[in-house]
């Protein structure tokens, strides 16, 4: 039996074969609920997390566009379960004001710089994960653990893709600074 596309599999599921829904639930749970231990830090509540974001996309399975990816319209289901269970876990309103989506073009997409430097660069994100702006955690998370592309992200993150490629580099240099002082203080 030929294997079927996310795609394919999602039309089956929103023409009735709910059953179906289960081969997603397969091929993206482990996934989501690293991005998830990456966004949150916590494993017990990213297991409920992941199974709350399958169950939104179950019952909000008709809204899917069969012509667009099935992995980037999840993910977006995703991102916005974590944020707003981030909202609710620091009772503090997030800041809205963007200047990198105001003014884009301050900055160029970044072309793809090597294995060795996403190597270099998950460690960093996984050394000091937790004291990275959720804006640039995100993305960063993505690109290096999910293996995005930078117009998967944007789709995701309902951002231009110039900004995701200025909050990667804003994200890097931020990363090693943080890096720098943790090893400079000993932290």
């Amino acid at each position: 039996m030929a294997e079927y596309t996310d795609e394919e599999i999602a039309v089956k599921v929103q023409n009735g074969d709910g059953e179906s829904f289960g081969t997603l639930v397969h091929r993206y749970e482990e996934r989501l609920k690293r991005y998830a231990r990456k966004f949150l830090m916590s494993s017990e509540e990213s297991k409920d997390l992941v199974q709350e974001v399958f169950m939104k996309a179950y019952i909000n399975i008709k809204s899917f566009d069969a012509t667009r990816k099935f992995s980037s319209w999840l993910y977006a289901i995703a991102h916005n379960e974590f944020i707003n269970a981030g909202k609710k876990k620091s009772k503090l309103p997030l800041f809205t004001f963007d200047l990198d989506a105001l003014f884009p073009h301050l900055s160029a997409p970044e072309t793809a710089d090597g294995e060795s430097e996403k190597r270099e660069v998950r460690a960093l994100l996984d050394a000091s994960l937790d004291k990275l702006d959720v804006k640039y955690r995100d993305p960063l998370v993505l690109y290096y653990f999910e293996d995005m592309d930078y117009k998967e992200i944007a789709d995701i993150l309902k951002l231009p893709v110039g900004t995701v490629g200025i909050r990667l580099t804003r994200g890097k240099k931020l990363l090693k600074s943080i890096v720098t002082t943790l090893e400079t203080h000993g932290t």
